[in-house]
């Protein structure tokens, strides 16, 4: 993300054309948003277009809402979900960028940007046959892949921090900062919305309040997360990961049925209460931590 940041504050000044590719929910609406603020257009207006919404019969004069963006004097068009046109609006978007209708760099409409995004890989969409090669390299004259949150898990413990400080502010809450416990169930989570599924979570997090519910949502999505083919892990890795998960979601299921009575806890699990509290620790479980912890006697 650190090399992304700095391969668009080095475009943001110049009429390059930027291709953000990545799955959804990785944030290609904020960077672009980022682009535009940090470029010259940025005390213009941002024109967001979905690309699938447009209809194939629409008339070249009203594609991609052209008039509003002729209309800008200076600004960014952005054309989210590039990848989803069909050939016939494919033909008609290349037109339009070969003719200068969307990017008018010295003419007295001023200077409109274009900035595209989309979910697919578009040089396999050319491969197939099902993008026109020409397109590609008229919008992609730099092409910026975003990493999913699989890959990139080093920034999970910071995205979460900053989604509870965002939440705890809109919404006038108190909540907490997470649990290593918490934590480490999300490093195994499959993610398969990236950071908009993350930000789901942690909002409900901070409204409900509570870590116990928290817990009990990503151990219950954990088997999904053991997956090869959704999670990416090695072998070895996701034996780890399925045994740190299988562990905690047992302890936490028999603190609940025990009313969080530790004591109790233990001897429903034949351990002994020191190797209990050893786990709860490596967990970060701690006493007090939840509503209703109960006894530890």
């Amino acid at each position: 993300m650190a090399l992304v940041r700095r391969n668009l504050l080095k475009v943001a000044e110049t009429n390059l054309p930027v291709l953000l590719e990545g799955e959804s929910g990785t944030g290609k609406e904020v960077l672009c948003k980022f682009l535009h603020t940090h470029s010259a257009w940025g005390q213009g207006p941002l024109l967001k277009v979905s690309c699938p919404a447009v209809p194939a019969t629409v008339p070249a004069e009203e594609l991609f809402g052209l008039q509003e963006a002729q209309a800008m004097s200076c600004g960014t068009l952005f054309l989210d979900e590039v990848g989803e046109l069909d050939a016939t609006l494919q033909g008609k978007l290349l037109q339009m960028l070969q003719d200068g209708h969307l990017q008018a760099t010295d003419s007295s409409r001023g200077v409109l940007r274009v900035i595209c995004s989309t979910s697919r890989r578009l040089h396999n969409e050319v491969a197939a046959g099902r993008f026109r090669q020409d397109l590609y390299y008229r919008i992609s004259g730099l092409a910026v892949r975003l990493p999913s949150l699989r890959e990139r898990l080093e920034d999970l413990d910071s995205l979460v921090e900053y989604f509870i400080g965002l939440y705890n502010g809109l919404y006038g809450r108190t909540a907490s900062p997470l649990s290593p416990a918490a934590l480490s169930l999300m490093t195994a989570q499959p993610w398969s919305g990236n950071i908009r599924e993350l930000e789901n979570l942690i909002r409900r997090y901070v409204i409900v309040g509570s870590e116990e519910d928290l817990l009990a949502e990503l151990g219950g999505a954990a088997a999904g997360a053991m997956s090869a083919s959704s999670s990416g892990l090695s072998l070895s890795q996701m034996t780890r990961n399925a045994t740190r998960l299988m562990e905690s979601r047992i302890i936490l299921d028999t603190l609940r049925a025990n009313q969080w009575n530790r004591r109790r806890t233990a001897r429903a699990l034949k351990i002994s209460y020191r190797s209990l509290m050893y786990k709860l620790k490596r967990t970060g479980i701690q006493h007090g931590e939840y509503t209703g912890a109960g006894s530890t006697n």
